[in-house]
């Protein structure tokens, strides 16, 4: 029969990604006795699905692009890249999806571990059941806090199960590159997977719902990654969608397309979003729906909730589904819940202490694909969605000597947005071959508000790819 304990903890935290581990940190860190719960790998999608497999199978695509492009370099990289070698660089990377090391580091925190799966049974209660059978009720003087992150969204398609459709996760650890790979969506996560597995060996086929690649950033950094793709192989499709699938007795994958098509694949990937793990969190123990995301405030409280003792950080939450905003999301959390602790104040103002400002003003993400997409803050396209009013500024980042000494065919784009009246950067992006290095200083702009005519005292070394920051303000200025 399965036995029940009770524990009591400051601060009980479930889910053991990136965000988890940071608040269970900071919270341990002030002093608060800290519980984490987890059910799957500590380290989370992130570490073993996510963040550390997909880059570890694209850096070495990307700086083979790179190489093929660089005279005396081009001849002795002409052979396809060894994909057995990738495959084991991201093992090793994604450490054989074995947590031990994170383990360990919970442990030189001070936080404790409970490996099981765990639910909310009311007000500041967490009910774990663990892989031995055994219950164990938590319960939280101060806090408890929900980092259970997303999951994968697939179509509400006939005989989904049976076709056994790749996710993000098989995307990032499968063994070796099926011959005929469909990806299915156009974002981040099936532009980076067809990027990889079309360089490792794959034939891709691309199928995008709209018109574009990457369709919530600039329209530039799309087109660029599609000329990529199609010059690498791949085969594009836009205004594409499944109708019908289902895998045959042979393995293989058999797709009615949305025109009338059909295709056959080894495999089909299905990059389309995010759903929130929160079905089976007990939700309705404190009036919240399952299934549902998690709304909070600026200090990561949840706002439906009442007694300020219930916090989500992370993808769960549904402000900015990025592992670095999550573990920012953490610091910040973890911050409110020290300071509500020991009856201390609360800032939640604009860029405080305890206000997640960044996940609405400044968000940095990169797209690794070849060529890279960096970008943070406004687009034109949410600017004139929410009818701010910007100065577009734009630069061809090949014209800028550091790119040619990059990569003499460099092609790339910059662009700033520009707030007419207070004279300061609220967004930019960069897409061109390594300019992932380039986000950060236009992060601290737009997260400083900086004045450009600051910015113009910001010299850029030369020959540098940041060469194309005077470039652009040049080109304001003038």
């Amino acid at each position: 029969m399965p036995t029940e304990n009770i524990r009591t903890y400051d601060v009980i935290v479930i889910g053991a990604g990136p965000t988890g581990e940071n608040v269970a940190d900071r919270t341990a860190a002030a002093g608060l006795s800290t519980v984490i719960v987890e059910d799957e790998l500590i380290g989370g999608e992130c570490s073993f699905w996510a963040c550390e497999p997909s880059k570890a199978l694209l850096r070495p695509v990307l700086l083979h692009a790179d190489a093929r492009h660089l005279p005396g370099l081009d001849p002795a990289v002409g052979r396809p890249l060894d994909t057995a070698a990738v495959l084991a660089h991201r093992d090793r990377m994604s450490n054989d999806w074995a947590d031990d090391d994170q383990v360990e580091w919970l442990k030189s925190v001070g936080v404790e571990l409970l490996r099981g799966h765990g639910s909310l049974d009311g007000p500041r209660t967490v009910v774990v059941r663990t892989p031995e059978g055994e219950t164990v009720r938590l319960r939280a003087r101060h806090a408890v806090v929900v980092c259970t992150g997303t999951r994968a969204a697939l179509p509400d398609l006939p005989g989904i199960d049976a076709l056994r459709p790749w996710t993000n996760r098989e995307a990032t650890s499968a063994k070796h590159a099926p011959g005929r790979l469909v990806v299915v969506g156009a974002g981040v996560v099936g532009t980076e997977m067809a990027t990889a597995w079309q360089a490792l060996g794959s034939q891709v086929t691309l199928l995008a719902r709209g018109d574009r690649l990457l369709p919530r950033m600039e329209t530039f950094a799309g087109a660029l990654v599609a000329d990529s793709l199609r010059e690498a192989g791949a085969d594009l499709r836009f205004d594409t969608t499944v109708s019908a699938a289902e895998r045959t007795g042979d393995g293989e994958v058999r797709l009615t397309l949305s025109d009338g098509g059909e295709l056959v694949a080894d495999e089909i990937l299905f990059a389309i979003g995010r759903d929130p793990n929160s079905a089976s969190l007990g939700l309705r123990t404190v009036g919240l729906t399952p299934g549902d995301w998690l709304s909070t405030d600026d200090s990561l409280t949840v706002t439906a909730v009442p007694g300020q003792w219930l916090y989500a950080a992370g993808d769960i939450n549904h402000r900015a589904l990025l592992t670095h905003q999550g573990k920012y999301q953490a610091r910040i959390a973890g911050a409110v819940i020290a300071a509500r602790a020991r009856g201390a104040a609360v800032d939640t103002g604009r860029w405080a202490t305890h206000s997640a400002t960044a996940d609405i003003e400044a968000v940095p993400q990169v797209v690794f694909t070849d060529p890279e997409i960096a970008t943070v803050g406004l687009t034109t396209r949410e600017a004139e969605r929410t009818g701010r009013a910007v100065d577009v500024v734009d630069y061809e980042i090949g014209s800028v000597a550091g790119a040619v000494q990059y990569r003499t065919d460099y092609r790339g784009t910059a662009r700033v947005l520009i707030d007419p009246d207070r004279r300061t950067v609220v967004g930019a992006t960069f897409a061109g071959p390594g300019v992932a290095e380039l986000l950060h200083s236009a992060t601290i702009a737009v997260t400083g508000e900086v004045p450009v005519d600051r910015l113009w005292h910001a010299v850029p070394a030369f020959p540098t790819i940041s060469e194309v920051w005077l470039r652009l303000l040049e080109t304001y200025r003038g």
